[in-house]
């Protein structure tokens, strides 16, 4: 089974972890992409942007997207919903991510993979 289809199992949490970095929350089903990917960088970059980005910080909804193209280069960015515009964007070099388009939720302060909300 794919990564993609295999994060689609995923409907609710049985617990929350934290980030030993940032401090921030996320479900089973981000935690299961981020073991799968080899990608802890991830939850810790959006939780050093939640945490320290004025913006974005006292957004209860938001829509996190990480693009991963097939030179290896990825785009992450941030905005309130689906239709608004980009708040944050960090754009990166290299990855070994996979290729594909990546959306998490941030919800009160709790990070998870959309069929998880």
């Amino acid at each position: 089974m794919d990564l993609k289809s295999s994060l689609s199992h995923f409907t609710g949490t049985t617990r929350y972890i934290r980030d030993p970095f940032t401090g921030l929350m996320h479900t089973d089903g981000i935690e299961h992409l981020a073991e799968r990917a080899g990608a802890q960088w991830l939850i810790s970059d959006i939780g050093a942007v939640f945490r320290h980005h004025p913006g974005i910080k006292g957004i209860p909804f938001q829509l996190w997207t990480l693009t991963v193209s097939e030179d290896n280069t990825a785009v992450l960015t941030c905005r309130e919903d689906c239709d608004m515009p980009v708040i944050y964007e960090q754009k990166y070099e290299y990855t070994d991510f996979p290729v594909g388009t990546w959306k998490m939720y941030l919800i009160d302060c709790v990070l998870m993979v959309p069929s998880e909300y």
